[in-house]
């Protein structure tokens, strides 16, 4: 069974309007146009690559995919993608090229969910099977049953980010682990609406209400990802649909007056990244209004949306916010500031529009 779409959400399209004089006038392309238009150009051989710290960025290049095929579909750059990423699975998934027996489950269902949107089999991918490999690092301890956790010598990563994409995959493909861990991932949800980044301790509470300090903090970005992918499961309980219901209400209550929203303890300020995937998750809770708030407040971060200003041979790109979009407009889009620039651009996309 294949889902057709990264987060459920087809980006929006909101029409500009060109004044051609005696010109006779054609149609203008959208915001999402401009944005999926740079994106596209990001990918050399079908990978983004870090030219600051010269690596291939598997987990960004998966990110912008989502993007590209939530508003334009398949692509010869998501074929790119999903070619480059078949050959390079394993160094994705185990964090090193070759030899490693690490597994980073995050990534493992990441690369799952991507496959089965591409129309790729998760099961025989590059010669691993993403099912079984996340199936695998599923917690069966009474404490943490259903919990996603790591291999590796560096430690355990695990977050709720991870364990959302881990529920869609094995919802979708059928796991018989799939119960246990949603059931987690629904019990990291506050009673206010709001889901939690990191997990608790192996040792103690696993729940985000029996939780304290900053293992209760708020964020946006796990809240609106934790909606998105619960969203895309083929059957969703009673349990399911009311969090993504109360994580709608919550992301209403969070929004900022100026429309955007900021995400997690480290990155409280309103940004383009968080106010993407919050107003994508707006708009699949049907909040229209605060959506179209949010859309307002992105649009001022993509220059060819704000009026006299033109990022020059960079057209479509977002910036994460008012400082990143001035040094951009002043200095360009240098190695040092490309990554956050794919990163804002590819959150951002699907929330430039609001509910249209």
């Amino acid at each position: 069974m294949h889902l057709k779409r990264a987060t459920g959400l087809i980006g929006a399209t909101a029409a500009l309007t060109l004044v051609a004089g005696a010109v006779p006038a054609q149609a203008a392309q959208t915001p999402e146009e401009y944005a999926a238009g740079w994106l596209a150009k990001q990918v050399t051989d079908g990978v983004v690559h870090n030219a600051e710290f010269d690596f291939d960025d598997w987990g960004l290049t998966v990110d912008v995919a989502f993007a590209l095929l939530d508003n334009e579909g398949k692509s010869d750059t998501t074929k790119a993608i999903n070619k480059g990423l078949k050959k390079n699975i394993r160094t994705y998934v185990t964090g090193a090229p070759s030899g490693s027996t690490d597994v980073y489950a995050g990534a493992a269902a990441k690369a799952g969910v991507f496959a089965d949107v591409v129309g790729a089999n998760p099961q025989k991918y590059g010669g691993l099977n993403l099912v079984k490999t996340v199936e695998g690092q599923v917690s069966t301890d009474s404490l943490t049953r259903g919990r996603l956790q790591d291999t590796s010598e560096y430690g355990d990563y695990a977050n709720v980010l991870g364990q959302a994409y881990a529920v869609r995959l094995l919802a979708v493909e059928g796991s018989s682990k799939t119960r246990a861990a949603t059931r987690f991932l629904l019990k990291q949800q506050c009673k206010s609406g709001f889901f939690r980044l990191n997990f608790s301790a192996a040792d103690a509470d696993q729940t985000c209400d029996g939780s304290t300090g900053d293992a209760k903090a708020p964020d946006t970005d796990a809240t609106a990802i934790a909606a998105l992918q619960l969203a895309a499961l083929p059957k969703q309980s009673k349990a399911v649909k009311t969090a993504i219901k109360k994580a709608g209400k919550w992301l209403v209550k969070t929004q900022r007056k100026n429309g955007g929203f900021g995400g997690g303890v480290a990155t409280s300020k309103p940004n383009s990244n968080s106010t993407g995937l919050a107003a994508s998750a707006l708009i699949l809770t049907g909040n229209c209004r605060p959506a179209a708030k949010a859309a307002r407040f992105l649009l001022k971060l993509q220059p060819e949306t704000v009026k006299g200003t033109e990022l020059k041979g960079q057209r479509g790109a977002i910036a994460y916010d008012k400082a990143g979009l001035k040094a951009g407009l002043a200095d360009g889009i240098t190695d040092s500031t490309r990554d956050q620039w794919i990163r804002s651009t590819a959150q951002a996309i699907n929330g430039l529009s609001g509910c249209v």
